[in-house]
């Protein structure tokens, strides 16, 4: 490398944010700059589910920094800016204003994008995606000056917005094509607790259904139409159908990708003087034993130090738990672990299901693989010493609320 260092950072969320702050506090003194097609300073995406839509939060809340930060920390940002192409032979990011920058090491945070409807009508205005400030905004504006919202998916995305949604009095139906909210995240027992949450708050549910078109008048949608010849009425229509990690920039220049960008442990990619972070990033985490994508907030927090240790060439490894967190109604969650629809045999519950407050246990042969706090807080901790233990538990004891977890 040269003896000032050029690192550059490809991305506008938080863990691009975070990997700036990184580099500062682990003693980097080089060039930084940040690449970011938003016009926007890095900021975090949580709230724009959550508080930010329900107007219980102000912009400058979800930056990731105060503006004068990247100032002080002399980090140079390139913003409304995106980085289209990477010659990994020259070390050169090139912009869409056409514009090169260099780079010693380079971090691609380059996050995910809404999935898209693929359907008739699915263009027309009033159909919503929630992925940046301006959706966001646009869709709290919408709130505003409608009374019907429909919104396909009961993902987290989905729900969360249904719950702003009736906060804000609007008539609310959620389309899912499972046969529960959530299932392939939570099964079947846990996926009825959401399901039980939003009936009880007035949402119309309709489960196990398929959307076949949209169609609107004047180019303004208004009516859902379902395959099984149903069709709703609506004033707007927000889409919750999943996310696409980023990886164009890498793929194009031949960096190793297979859903996300491929990195090892260090979150080093196929090249070494390139890593990820974030969303995009597919990570090998040897607490796991396996390769994990995780499309939530604690990675792109969390990530970036790794990753920027990697830059400054000192190996660290990155082996958390998976964890997220959801807000919605007097709902409040958080879950730590990772257990996928095929890794556990049981579902194991402590507390009251009916009142939700209680935790839920994923297990595998008696192991924990995952655990999920409803309404009960201050227990993450027990519950990821649990799971990190491996050891197989007493089920008896596992549901006994009276016993303290630590004793397990």
């Amino acid at each position: 490398m040269n003896a000032l260092p050029e690192f550059v950072i490809v991305g506008g969320g938080l863990a691009a944010g975070k990997a700036a702050e990184a580099l500062r506090a682990q003693g980097f003194t080089g060039r930084i700059i940040l690449v970011g097609d938003e016009n926007h300073r890095p900021y975090l995406r949580p709230p724009l589910s959550k508080d930010y839509l329900q107007g219980k939060a102000d912009r400058d809340s979800v930056l990731v920094h105060p503006d004068d930060w990247y100032d002080e920390h002399n980090v140079e940002l390139l913003l409304g800016n995106e980085a289209i192409s990477l010659d990994r032979t020259e070390r050169r990011v090139t912009l869409s204003d056409g514009s090169e920058v260099a780079y010693d090491r380079l971090l691609l945070a380059t996050g995910s994008s809404p999935r898209p409807l693929s359907i008739p009508g699915a263009d027309l205005t009033g159909v919503h995606y929630l992925r940046r400030i301006e959706d966001c905004e646009a869709i709290k504006a919408a709130f505003g000056q409608v009374s019907r919202v429909v919104i396909v998916g009961a993902g987290w995305i989905g729900l969360e917005t249904a719950a702003a949604a009736r906060a804000a009095g609007l008539e609310v139906t959620v389309l899912e094509s499972t046969d529960l909210p959530l299932l392939q995240v939570l099964g079947a027992q846990v996926g009825k607790v959401f399901a039980d949450l939003h009936t009880e708050h007035g949402v119309d549910l309709r489960l196990g259904v398929q959307v076949e078109s949209l169609s609107g008048d004047d180019g303004l949608v208004t009516t859902v139409h379902l395959k099984d010849g149903t069709s709703i009425a609506t004033g707007m229509v927000i889409v919750g159908v999943g996310i696409t990690p980023n990886v164009a920039l890498a793929e194009s220049s031949g960096i190793e990708v297979d859903n996300g960008i491929l990195v090892d442990e260090h979150l080093r990619t196929s090249d070494p003087d390139i890593f990820a972070a974030g969303d995009v990033a597919n990570a090998y985490n040897p607490r796991l034993g396996r390769r994990i994508r995780v499309e939530h907030w604690a990675n792109a927090l969390n990530q970036p130090a790794v990753a920027a240790a990697g830059m400054l060439s000192r190996e660290e490894v990155y082996d958390r738990l998976p964890y997220f967190y959801s807000d919605q109604y007097d709902l409040g969650m958080e879950y730590t672990g990772y257990a996928d629809p095929d890794s556990y045999d049981e579902v194991v519950f402590r507390g009251d299901v009916k009142t939700r407050t209680f935790i839920a246990f994923w297990l595998a042969e008696g192991r924990v693989l995952a655990g999920m706090n409803v309404n009960i807080w201050d227990v993450t901790d027990d519950i990821k010493a649990l799971i990190e233990s491996g050891r197989t538990v007493d089920l008896v004891r596992l549901a006994d609320p009276a016993i303290p977890l630590a004793d397990l």
